[in-house]
């Protein structure tokens, strides 16, 4: 059969396939096997320039060639390492073996011994698999947040002044503003952001159990610590964990899964307070011709792409859970448990870019009900009990809570008449009661600062 976005079994291949697409240059098989060609390859131009003495008289005008092994690499190519690992059932061996090909092609037969040289499979899996993943953040996760952000700043500055009735419990609070509301979110991303792009992305690389007991058996006089160190640095941008065993022990990876997650939390609070707003008639939405927002009801138009947000944010979020939580346990010196949920790394990364795309095309779609937010405010004039009784407490006024309090919970609508009729009745100046009766729920909006 076929794969096409009809018979995937996934949603990422399947129905989201146009969102996500750009990620099977990170994470599919294809890609997988490609970059662990790039590290193969990179290793092996490494060795050249120690040099050992066995590459000491290897032409560094072939790297270019070499190089360009993985640059060119073809979903072709793909085929050919799947069709090598059909016998030896090892998708790192295979790899090792379509490189040997490759070099015979070039004529460089008889260097092919060094490729993979004294390595096991996790120096490969351990190094282009963090090498893929820093990439794609960088190159499209980070963008989609930074593209939140932007969007939610633009709104916030429109609307900094746009006076709001908040809500605390459900219930009608002291006013803050829109713009505001809007910018906790780009204030708390931000935050975030910061503190995930300074988790470290790190590999393992040290050969069977960490400690390059093949390369010192071969070579014992050359550095192989400080080898490792500048391989992964210099040629894959990563930093080499220094004690490890077969297999790197994913802390900082499950740091970074756990701080996309913080952010991924942060915007399913934003997409469900959106749909809030929404359902509070707030925000209305442009309507796209020909677009059906029930099978039913055809006055409808539903807040979907919040809620197609926010599912996609919990489904990742319950990879990156399992993730970080299953990855830094190994049985002793390495089980292969690590091995299939690794190859789930790119699904909750996946989600999370659905996600972003359905949360711009919600925000996009907004548009601004001012009557109904200024409405809300003006039928909710208790809210400025909270300035009266602070400044009753100013000027030492007896039980302030307590006398706005029989005010306030009398079961009768509060209105700006009955609010002016209470402070005409208190026993202060008149230049104090001018003060009090200066507050309105559009008004007594604090600072807003951002």
């Amino acid at each position: 059969m076929k794969l096409t976005t009809l018979n995937a079994v996934s949603p990422i291949d399947g129905r989201y396939r146009k969102a996500s697409e750009t990620l099977a240059y990170y994470f599919s098989e294809a890609a997988f096997i490609n970059y662990r060609i790039f590290v193969e390859i990179e290793y092996f131009i490494a060795l050249c320039e120690i040099p050992l003495p066995q590459l000491g008289n290897f032409d560094k005008g072939h790297f270019d060639a070499l190089r360009k092994i993985s640059k060119n690499f073809t979903f072709e190519d793909a085929k050919d390492v799947k069709k090598i690992e059909k016998t030896t059932n090892h998708d790192v061996k295979a790899v090792e073996y379509y490189l040997k090909k490759r070099f015979d092609k070039l004529g460089l037969g008889d260097y092919k011994e060094f490729i993979h040289f004294g390595l096991t499979s996790q120096d490969i899996n351990n190094t282009s698999l963090p090498y893929a993943m820093k990439l794609a953040f960088h190159d499209v996760i980070l963008p989609g947040y930074e593209q939140v952000m932007q969007r939610l700043t633009s709104m916030a500055k429109e609307w900094k002044n746009l006076a709001m009735l908040a809500r605390t419990h459900g219930q009608p609070a002291s006013p803050t503003t829109l713009g505001k509301e809007l910018y906790v979110f780009v204030d708390r991303m931000k935050k975030q952001i910061k503190q995930l792009i300074s988790t470290p992305i790190t590999a393992k690389f040290g050969g069977a159990t960490g400690n390059f007991n093949a390369h010192r058996a071969a070579y014992p006089d050359i550095d192989w610590i400080t080898f490792g160190d500048n391989f992964v640095k210099d040629h894959l941008n990563l930093t080499r964990q220094k004690v490890t065993t077969q297999i790197e022990h994913y802390d900082d990876m499950a740091a970074f899964f756990d701080g996309m997650k913080r952010i991924n939390t942060i915007l399913t609070d934003l997409s469900r307070d959106i749909w809030t707003y929404i359902s509070m008639d707030y925000f209305k939405q442009k309507i796209k011709a020909g677009e059906v927002g029930s099978s039913t009801m055809p006055h409808k138009v539903n807040p979907i792409d919040f809620e197609n947000a926010e599912g996609n944010l919990g489904v990742a979020n319950a990879v990156f859970e399992h993730l970080s939580a299953k990855l830094p346990v190994s049985r002793l010196q390495r089980d292969l448990t690590d091995s299939t949920v690794t190859r789930n790394t790119g699904v909750p990364i996946a989600h999370t870019l659905i996600a972003l795309k359905s949360l711009l095309r919600g925000l996009d779609k907004l548009l601004i009900n001012e009557n109904k937010i200024r409405k809300d405010l003006e039928n909710n004039w208790a809210v400025v009990a909270e300035a009266i009784q602070t400044i009753l407490r100013r000027e030492n006024y007896p039980n302030p809570y307590e006398t706005l309090k029989k005010l306030t919970r009398k079961n009768e609508k509060i209105t700006p008449d009955s609010i002016a009729a209470f402070i005409d009745k208190l026993e202060l100046s008149e230049e104090v009661k001018k003060e009090l009766k200066s507050f309105t729920p559009e008004n007594y909006t604090g600072i807003i600062k951002f």
